[in-house]
């Protein structure tokens, strides 16, 4: 378990080489105030955990040395502000084109996820609830599912990645239950929706009615 002032080195650096671009091990040290080789171990962990890059840099005299850049995963951790972007973006295209624009566009993502979605799952319903429960995992929607006696699954969702754009835009909840349907070929039902006011986002899935 790593210590508070660990962490806020290791955040420090993050900082340091957002602001000032790559820079050596030398450079860091001197503005932390600390030793070369204290900064080394941080460094160590930070390219670990693929937060950061090294490149041998080539200099006037001497020999090459190492400099030191954030990697694109370390670059998504400082604050992003996409959703007031997108948000601003589909009242536009609703200005311009109406309503069915936006249904078309969201429909388009559906089916864009449908695609991705299908080619990894299959099996048993209660494999492919996991795999989709997986799958919404590492978009970032927090996701835990269960089987009650009955045969009846719930899937959880405790966080909504999108979640400004759809409390203005409905239709992205309304693509989402559609999406669980085709992806699992199951009876889904949604009992509660973090748009509209819930606690959580909730489904209930079960096997489908044979014809």
């Amino acid at each position: 378990m790593m210590t508070s002032d660990t962490n806020s080195t290791r955040d420090q650096i993050l900082n340091m080489l957002k602001v000032k671009g790559p820079l050596p091990v030398s450079d860091i040290a001197v503005d932390l105030g600390i030793t070369e080789m204290a900064v080394r171990r941080h460094l160590n962990t930070l390219e670990r955990d693929n937060l950061i890059k090294s490149s041998l840099v080539r200099q006037a005299m001497g020999r090459p040395t190492n400099v030191y850049s954030l990697s694109m995963e370390a670059d998504e951790l400082f604050p992003r502000n996409y959703s007031h972007l997108t948000l601003d973006f589909l009242r536009d295209i609703k200005e311009m084109d109406g309503r069915e624009k936006i249904e078309e566009l969201f429909k388009r993502r559906e089916n864009r996820l449908e695609e991705q979605y299908s080619a990894q799952i299959n099996g048993q319903l209660e494999q492919r609830v996991a795999m989709l429960a997986e799958l919404q995992n590492q978009k970032g929607y927090m996701v835990e599912w269960e089987k009650d006696e009955n045969g009846t699954f719930t899937i959880k969702e405790f966080n909504c990645p999108i979640a400004q754009v759809a409390r203005e835009f409905t239709q992205a909840c309304n693509c989402e239950l559609s999406l669980f349907r085709r992806v699992l070929g199951a009876d889904v039902n949604q009992a509660s929706c973090m748009a509209k006011g819930g606690e959580h986002c909730v489904f209930h899935i079960r096997e489908a009615e044979k014809q």
